[in-house]
């Protein structure tokens, strides 16, 4: 597996062709890995993309027109794929994925998706272009799923989930099986944040642009990451309870709801781009 790296004053990144995932981001102010290490035992990805699915489909399959195709993995299978690094500046690098024979027998779509880690300062940004490079209309769904670890010694249960300048938020949780459920709940918030709970492993999904900008705090209340996500119109939190972290999940589109048996056309959240069209979509992580 190739990795490439990004390195100024304060941060050095690691990115892979694999997935053209963010594999690490090493604060040499902390002397800390910020990212989750992708213990096997544990969670064993580190900040996969999702694409061209979010969360699971129900029976892992789907519809499109009168043919039904397979997806038996969660997420889609980008964060599964060898990517190919198309530029690496001295800031930035660019990887693509496109479709072929075997991505169109799981998904009838023709496209490029290309992934760039830009490095601004203690930011890092990173960017998704989608391509629809076939002459019908493309369905979709595109999500983030960064992992942050904690440091050491700090335990989820005594972290706060950052909200800023919100006073209550409604998520839906997803179940055992990792489907939408439709009860909606309520997030009361003090100060804008909200202590880690046990039903995060369980998953909460912001719905309808509520969150523009999600952030970590530790114990003592201090910001610990930022992720500003104010293009994306869905927000997931989630966390194993076996590591040392939490997961901040920008979404385009979700996990299918339970019981759901739709054709994709129907599916919440899915994205639509027309023969040809592309569309630019990018989230920014501060490292504070």
């Amino acid at each position: 597996m190739s990795e490439h790296i990004l390195e100024n004053d304060a941060l050095r990144v690691m990115v892979a062709d694999a997935g053209a995932e963010l594999a690490s981001v090493y604060d040499k102010k902390r002397q800390a890995e910020r990212i989750w290490t992708a213990d096997p035992a544990v969670w064993n990805r580190h900040a996969p993309i999702l694409f061209p699915f979010v969360g699971k489909l129900m029976d892992g399959k789907y519809r499109f027109g009168d043919k039904a195709y397979e997806m038996k993995t969660q997420h889609g299978f980008a964060r599964d794929m060898e990517f190919i690094c198309v530029e690496n500046t001295a800031d930035s690098i660019s990887h693509r994925l496109m479709s072929n024979d075997w991505t169109r027998e799981h998904y009838p779509f023709d496209f490029i998706l290309t992934v760039t880690h830009r490095l601004e300062g203690k930011c890092l940004r990173i960017s998704w272009t989608v391509e629809n490079t076939g002459s019908g209309e493309m369905l979709y769904s595109i999500g983030g799923h960064p992992g942050f670890l904690l440091p050491e010694g700090i335990r989820k249960e005594d972290c706060f989930i950052l909200f800023p300048e919100k006073d209550e938020l409604h998520y839906i949780n997803a179940s055992k099986a990792g489907f939408a459920l439709s009860e909606q709940k309520a997030l009361p918030l003090k100060n804008g944040r909200n202590a880690y709970q046990e039903d995060i492993p369980d998953t909460w999904i912001f719905e309808d642009g509520q969150v523009q900008s999600v952030g970590i705090a530790t114990p003592d209340g201090k910001p610990y990451v930022m992720l500003n996500c104010a293009q994306f119109p869905m927000l997931a939190v989630w966390a194993n309870p076996k590591g040392p972290f939490i997961c901040l999940e920008p979404w385009f589109g979700r996990t299918d709801d339970e019981g759901f048996q739709g054709s994709i056309d129907q599916k919440k959240g899915i994205q639509r781009l027309n023969g040809g069209e592309k569309k630019e979509i990018s989230y920014m992580i501060e490292f504070m």
